[in-house]
């Protein structure tokens, strides 16, 4: 049994519900079997980029395992789960012809988790954007958004009689600040940036009303990264670039989508890709706003940069996890409260958690002990947050499994349960047993 401590959730609803997320192409591997047409980041792996050279080809192999996955799950004791559909591997063109044994797997996953007693979270978009769009210009292709509704019909109507969970996006500052062909890995033009980030909040607007229309009883929400971006000296400089980062990491998305405007700073460059009615279009009711958080980004000025800044130096004695990612409880606090105050609504936590790279010892058991002390603090942390007024109604830690972990590869570990990539075997680590006492100590 492990002696670190359970956090306080005197203060969370008594219907709080506590989940684990994944994501497609994160997990599910069976790249090229039944029909599944690639994605872009099938294509980015085979660049050897990739840290270690490693692919999503077989990844987990959720995609033949569910079912132990599932089992694993329910074992855990959690009440929802949080996973991406693959675009391509239902609409292996994005458009047109649907593949039926794409939309089956997904079929069986459903049916698994309503029969565990776990309620079903689809994310429509995870980052695996079909190879097939990227070539008829990806996001910089304002049809994108006819598209991404097409295909959200296409969920919406196959799962909605059991699926009443879903989410449009997962992380669109993520994947437009440091997508395969934006942000660092090619200093692209600002104006392909604004196209993209004008695009993508279309293609969400866009969604919830298919999905709204198709689905009776739908929840509907988008899911945002928010981390707080501070400066890494006090310089005027590093202070501005910070405070232009902010602008687009966390505000770019939720701003639109949730208060029908772009922040003030970024309004000239949006224009030139605004037509009218476009901001009544993306600005849709909603019913949650789903959180991802980990930790603050420290940012200095950078002139050769294509948004003038770049991460920089962390202040000393900053606590970090083991890939260097601050740990700061009250960061994660303070997010919770701004969200709170600045959109109205329902918050989940759809992805919180701590990389390392775990491994068994002589035993075979893997005791992560930082990750059980990580997620306390941050559930503590949730909690006061709480009791200070912040309708905060879910918890899902990233992630069930060790998993891809895009440009890191297999490198760094974020699960709940150790996966042996060489054999696929599956083992609970030390914080899949605490987590499950923490769900069975914190329901009603």
């Amino acid at each position: 049994m492990s002696t670190i401590r359970l956090p306080n959730t005197a203060s969370l609803r008594p219907d709080f519900i506590w989940g684990v997320s994944t994501s497609s192409f994160q997990i599910e591997g069976a790249t090229r079997e039944d029909g599944r047409g690639p994605s872009i980041w099938d294509i980015y792996c085979q660049s050897g980029t990739i840290k270690n050279h490693d692919t999503g080809d077989v990844a987990c192999d959720h995609y033949h395992r569910h079912r132990e996955d599932v089992a694993l799950m329910k074992d855990l004791g959690v009440q929802a789960y949080r996973f991406s559909i693959a675009w391509p591997r239902i609409l292996p063109q994005g458009r047109g012809a649907a593949n039926e044994a794409g939309l089956s797997f997904y079929d069986r996953l459903v049916d698994e988790l309503l029969a565990a007693g776990i309620e079903p979270w689809m994310c429509l978009y995870h980052w695996d954007l079909p190879q097939a769009l990227e070539e008829r210009g990806g996001w910089q292709n304002r049809e994108m958004a006819t598209w991404f509704a097409d295909y959200a019909a296409l969920v919406a109507t196959r799962f909605g009689d059991r699926v009443k969970q879903f989410a449009t996006l997962n992380e669109p500052s993520i994947f437009s600040l440091f997508s395969r062909s934006l942000g660092k890995r090619d200093r692209s033009s600002e104006d392909k940036l604004h196209r993209m980030i004008h695009h993508v909040n279309l293609a969400h607007g866009a969604a919830v009303d298919v999905v709204r229309a198709n689905v009776a009883g739908a929840s509907i929400g988008c899911i945002h990264n928010r981390q707080p971006c501070r400066p890494s000296s006090d310089g005027e400089a590093d202070r501005a670039a910070a405070a232009r980062l902010d602008i687009y990491w966390n505000s770019a998305f939720p701003d639109p989508q949730c208060r029908g405007a772009y922040p003030t700073q970024m309004r000239a460059a949006i224009e030139p890709h605004l037509e009218p009615g476009d901001l009544s279009r993306i600005c849709r009711p909603v019913d949650w706003f789903g959180l991802n958080h980990y930790s603050p980004v420290y940012v200095k000025a950078d002139a050769d940069s294509m948004l003038g800044y770049d991460f920089g130096d962390k202040p000393a004695g900053v606590p970090l996890t083991p890939i260097d990612w601050p740990i700061d409880p009250k960061a994660f606090s303070d997010t919770l409260r701004s969200v709170h105050e600045r959109y109205g609504l329902p918050i989940y936590v759809l992805e919180n958690g701590y990389g390392n790279s775990d491994q068994p010892d002589v035993t075979g058991a893997v005791i992560d002990t930082g990750r059980m002390e990580f997620l306390r603090d941050y559930v503590d942390a949730m909690n006061a947050a709480a009791s200070r007024g912040v309708d905060v109604r879910g918890y899902f830690v990233w992630s069930l499994l060790d998993n891809f972990e895009w440009d890191s590869g297999y490198s760094i570990r974020f699960g709940l349960t150790y996966v042996d990539y060489a054999s696929l075997r599956r083992t609970p680590k030390s914080s899949f047993a605490w987590y499950a006492g923490l769900i069975k100590a914190g329901r009603p």
